[in-house]
C-alpha cells in the first residue's frame, strides 16, 4: 500500500519492480485526485503518469477508461517499457 496525500493506493501491477515510491510522490499533483488508477511508465529513465477511471467515476471518458490501459501502453508508451499501475482504495 502507498499513501499519497489523503489517499491510499494498492499496487495492481509493478513490471520489473520499477515503482519508486518517492519519485511517484514527488510527481503526484492534485490533478490525479479524482482518478481511480494511476499508471506510471518509464521512457528514457523519466517517469510519466496517466490517470484512469472506472465507468462509475464522474470523470470517466473514453480517453481515461481503465479498459484501454493495454492499448495506451502499446500505442503511447515505449516498447516493452517498465510500468506500474496503482488503484485508489475507496473508504
Amino acid at each position: 500500500m502507498i499513501k499519497i496525500e489523503n489517499n491510499n493506493y494498492e499496487i495492481v501491477e509493478n513490471i520489473n519492480n520499477c515503482l519508486d515510491k518517492e519519485e511517484l510522490i514527488s510527481k503526484y499533483t492534485d490533478y490525479f485526485e479524482p482518478f481511480d488508477y494511476i499508471l506510471g511508465d518509464y521512457a528514457y529513465n523519466k517517469l510519466r503518469l496517466k490517470g484512469f477511471c472506472d465507468k462509475g467515476n464522474e470523470r470517466f471518458s473514453k480517453i481515461n477508461d481503465i479498459a484501454i490501459k493495454d492499448d495506451y501502453l502499446k500505442k503511447l508508451c515505449a516498447y516493452k517499457c517498465n510500468y506500474f499501475l496503482i488503484k485508489k482504495i475507496k473508504e
